[in-house]
């Protein structure tokens, strides 16, 4: 155990110190846990999530796609007609992304919205890395909002057997939504304050752009139905794990296709498929293939225990504990496998102690959720902002990123830590 956690703990350092080398270090530290059998032969497949790395490719295609139509650029123009200047375009833009990403993964949300930021900022002719930072991290604090917005979500619904109304009332109380909305509001406030100087009045376009072509938009809207209709499927129906991702390929295939016979020429099809950034792919293989190592050596499972045998028999203590502890460990760790390993234990906890879980359970989500605001590698839709600002020529400093994420972290996560143990823990 001692060896995967000096490697795992030397690889992060080593990414938040040679950011432009993220990939490469990330992918070698994966193939260090595999020759050292860190990583069992048998354990590759099962570590790697190939939903997201799917839905990543699939989105980023149909986006190149979407920009090409012009309708980021007509979505940029009727956002700088309604507000008054860039601060409120970058709260105004985050706000949005929560709200989507509430209902679709955090990781579409940001390959769906980063395109609009990135026209406004080259309208204003402003640095668009803050914008996207900021569109990231709202995407991931709105995941825990509702029953669908994020798999950790999903895993706590299943285990608290709630359906998609409890999220917004339980137990006869304002529910889990309530507390995410209160960090929200919240943290635009820090950000408006980050973004205070930015006070330049935002110019009013004299004509609109015209869009050239409505099919790439209605083909992204497609995928966020598709993607919440598949939320929705009932257990009997057996759908694969991968198939957010599948979905998101399957539509980018209909928009090749057509661009194809729109275009008639190879570039309908090479063109898009050119915009996948397999820099940000690889990063998030040799992440899963990192987090499967330590998985498999215990690493996750020893973390989770010391956090339950820490808090005792005290249940504000234990709640404490879990809520600040998951903020911490998912902001290096991957919160999905750290979800599914806390959950049998607080199950555990709560059974051994005659509590009732809900108010552990609701701690240990809005504090897996939000730790990987953190980090700018510490949560996918982190990553594939960084990705897409790094296509456009921009370096992210980690400066840049803990200037945005710590204090949007921690406004966010203070209101629901109290918000949740005042109404379920007392």
């Amino acid at each position: 155990m001692i060896p995967a956690i000096i490697l795992f703990a030397l690889t992060y350092v080593l990414m938040l110190i040679f950011g432009k080398y993220r990939p490469i270090i990330a992918l070698t530290s994966g193939i260090i846990f595999i020759a050292t059998g860190m990583l069992p032969l048998k354990e590759i497949i099962p570590a790697i999530d190939f939903n997201v790395l799917l839905m990543i490719a699939g989105t980023m295609g149909l986006v190149a796609l979407f920009i090409e139509s012009k309708m980021p650029s007509l979505l940029a123009d009727l956002i700088m007609e309604r507000v008054p200047n860039i601060m409120m375009a970058a709260v105004a833009l985050s706000l949005f992304a929560g709200i989507i990403s509430a209902f679709v993964d955090n990781v579409a949300t940001v390959l769906m919205i980063a395109p609009v930021a990135l026209e406004i900022c080259k309208k204003l002719h402003t640095n668009p890395v803050p914008f996207i930072i900021g569109i990231a991290v709202a995407s991931n604090l709105q995941g825990a909002a509702t029953l669908v917005g994020d798999t950790t979500a999903i895993m706590l619904g299943s285990a608290l057997d709630m359906t998609f109304m409890d999220f917004f009332w339980y137990q006869g109380k304002p529910s889990i939504f309530f507390a995410v909305e209160l960090g929200a509001v919240l943290s635009a406030l820090i950000l408006a304050f980050i973004f205070r100087r930015a006070r330049a009045p935002i110019p009013k376009a004299t004509e609109r752009t015209k869009v050239e072509d409505y099919v790439p938009s209605i083909l992204l809207v497609g995928v966020i139905v598709l993607l919440i209709l598949a939320s929705f499927a009932p257990d009997g129906w057996n759908l694969p794990a991968e198939i957010n991702g599948l979905l998101c390929c399957g539509v980018l295939l209909i928009g090749l296709v057509y661009s194809f016979f729109k275009k008639k020429n190879a570039s309908a099809i090479v063109t898009p498929l050119k915009s996948i950034d397999f820099e940000t792919l690889g990063l998030l293989l040799g992440l899963f293939l990192m987090i499967g190592g330590i998985s498999n050596m215990g690493v996750i499972d020893k973390l989770a225990t010391l956090l339950a045998q820490t808090g005792g028999g005290n249940v504000f203590l234990l709640y404490t504990i879990i809520v600040w502890g998951s903020v911490l460990i998912s902001a290096f760790i991957d919160n999905i496998p750290y979800v599914a390993t806390m959950i049998p234990v607080i199950g555990g906890i709560a059974t051994a102690l005659n509590i009732d879980p809900t108010v552990l359970y609701f701690g240990l989500l809005s504090g897996a959720t939000l730790g990987g605001n953190i980090t700018p590698i510490g949560a996918s839709a982190n990553i594939t902002g960084i990705g897409i600002l790094r296509h456009e020529g921009y370096t992210v400093q980690n400066k840049d990123f803990f200037k945005i994420g710590i204090p949007f972290t921690l406004a966010a996560i203070i209101p629901a830590y109290l918000y949740v143990w005042l109404l379920y823990g007392v």
